[in-house]
């Protein structure tokens, strides 16, 4: 039967989007589901700020009076305008693997962008980089962790065979976490301390992050904002993101330089995986679905890194060795044994370079596609 497209406009509807997912990813044995508490708050208005500034839509493939795919339109404003582009962006795509229906999604939002006057289409990427943001086209057999894509290979064909070309590639690194700290990166921690008369702040518990949140969300807006579908957060935007994933950080894995005077001047912080535990409630919280989450969560041997930075007038002086090692000895501490890097930008040749002197391994990579709609 031919595919019928409808823009989701009541609950009913966003909830069949919502849960469309965990029915085509039904035996793919790396799929993880999302929090599905959090998805309702993601797609609502009034808790997710982002929706004071994006133009959106979300639309469902219906085939015979039933969902079989879905994808989600966003032009951020506030990005274009400060970038001086004019781009739509898709996200959220799930298809079965049928180019008809991937067609007809893709070719409504392009409808869709061009009625909104937009030259161009891109994604997979959502209202900022801190969204899952590209589609898997490496390393479909390594398992995935929070805040990333997770997609057959038959998806990426479907994206490509609707006339999307490469955009932006993004690289994940594993780092295999040493026995002990190599000595070479021992030499440049020290001398880190000691030449920039800086104080690491760490943390056993999370109410003693509370005094750091907005200076290290604000140094956050600093050093990130060169960087691509980086949108500076606001004060609202801020609490959405505290709301989102402060209660299930674990403090020992932050960890905050302070100069001399005081000042947040970079930080890092990373999370053991939670994604077994995620599977295992199978995205619910509720009843005891956060007790599964932290029982898999004190068992897992892999570290994921979620962000980090340093201010722009101490890069280069060891401060990011400061951070790893302090890192790696927790990591240790921890019985955990390699580190997920999280997505890092192809032309990132800096960070790669620091990543890679720790000995890290490309073993996925993503790609955000382009397509001009004008």
């Amino acid at each position: 039967m031919a595919v019928e497209i409808i823009e989701v406009k009541s609950r009913k509807q966003l909830r069949r989007f919502i849960y469309l997912p965990a029915k085509i990813h039904k035996n793919h044995k790396n799929w993880v589901p999302p929090i599905y508490i959090d998805e309702w708050q993601y797609f609502n208005s009034r808790k997710n700020h982002s929706f004071n500034f994006c133009d959106t839509i979300l639309l469902l493939a219906m085939r015979d009076n039933k969902p079989v795919g879905r994808i989600m339109g966003i032009i951020n404003h506030k990005y274009n305008e400060a970038r001086n582009e004019s781009d739509a962006r898709f996200c959220l795509i799930e298809t079965y693997n049928e180019q008809d229906v991937a067609n007809a999604l893709l070719n409504a939002i392009e409808d869709w962008a061009r009625s909104k006057k937009m030259k161009r289409l891109v994604g997979p990427l959502g209202f900022s980089d801190k969204d899952p943001q590209g589609m898997l086209i490496e390393g479909f057999e390594q398992p995935l962790v929070i805040a990333t894509n997770c997609n057959y290979p038959y998806q990426v064909r479907l994206i490509e065979r609707a006339g999307f070309t490469e955009h932006v590639d993004l690289v994940v690194y594993k780092i295999d976490i040493p026995d002990g700290i190599p000595d070479f990166y021992k030499k440049i921690y020290e001398r880190g301390l000691k030449n920039n008369k800086i104080y690491v702040h760490e943390f056993t518990r999370q109410r003693q992050l509370k005094p750091f949140i907005r200076p290290v969300l604000n140094l956050l807006n600093l050093i990130y904002k060169d960087i691509y579908a980086f949108s500076p957060l606001d004060e609202l935007e801020m609490d959405d993101l505290v709301r989102r994933y402060f209660s299930i950080l674990d403090p020992r894995f932050i960890k905050v330089v302070v100069n001399k005077e005081g000042e947040v001047i970079a930080f890092i912080i990373g999370m053991p995986d939670i994604s077994k535990g995620i599977k295992s409630c199978k995205g619910h919280i509720f009843p005891f679905g956060l007790l599964k989450i932290i029982y898999h969560q004190k068992r897992t041997r892999q570290l994921n890194l979620l962000l980090g930075g340093i201010r722009r007038d101490f890069q280069n002086l060891g401060i990011d060795a400061v951070m790893g090692v302090k890192m790696l000895e927790e990591a240790c501490k921890a019985g955990l044994k390699y580190i997920d890097s999280h997505l890092v930008l192809k032309t990132n040749v800096k960070m790669r370079a620091e990543v890679e002197r720790m000995g890290g391994k490309v073993y996925k990579r993503y790609r955000i596609f382009q397509k001009d709609v004008i």
